[in-house]
């Protein structure tokens, strides 16, 4: 699962909210978690996947490529599909890693991130008669004159 695997922003995300990688996503499993918050892990676990791919792919190529490996073993078709899946990979590690980079930047300090704030709905409570109502202006009305 992308939340118990490591992340290159793990520190920066440490940082900004204060607390290491599993208490935040254990604090974003609440109801009262900041939006902000939810969105910096949903990226974070993205790039997490992504990262592990890359690791993959990568550690592939350098098996398939490994000087002790019988060069008749080697097959362009799979080292051309690698590589296609290896820069398709690293696109989309740079894309999630820019967003959530984006993110923390422009996130309020800490200290002046703001919770939604919860509101009453006003409701009428006494009415007035109609006789101490203000009468409707109609509109084009004559002004009176002075005598």
């Amino acid at each position: 699962m992308s939340r118990d695997k490591a992340s290159t922003m793990d520190t920066d995300l440490q940082k900004v909210f204060g607390n290491p990688v599993p208490e935040l996503y254990e604090a974003v499993s609440g109801h009262d978690a900041s939006p902000a918050l939810a969105r910096a892990l949903e990226l974070r676990s993205f790039l997490a996947l992504t990262e592990e791919q890359v690791a993959r792919v990568r550690d592939r190529v350098h098996a398939d490529m490994d000087p002790a490996r019988d060069m008749g073993e080697l097959s362009a078709d799979t080292l051309r599909f690698d590589a296609q899946w290896l820069e398709a990979a690293l696109e989309a590690r740079d894309g999630y890693r820019a967003a959530l980079g984006e993110l923390l930047r422009t996130l309020p300090p800490p200290d002046r991130q703001t919770r939604p704030v919860r509101t009453a709905q006003l409701r009428a409570t006494a009415t007035l008669p109609p006789s101490a109502a203000p009468a409707p202006q109609r509109a084009g009305a004559a002004r009176s004159r002075r005598p």
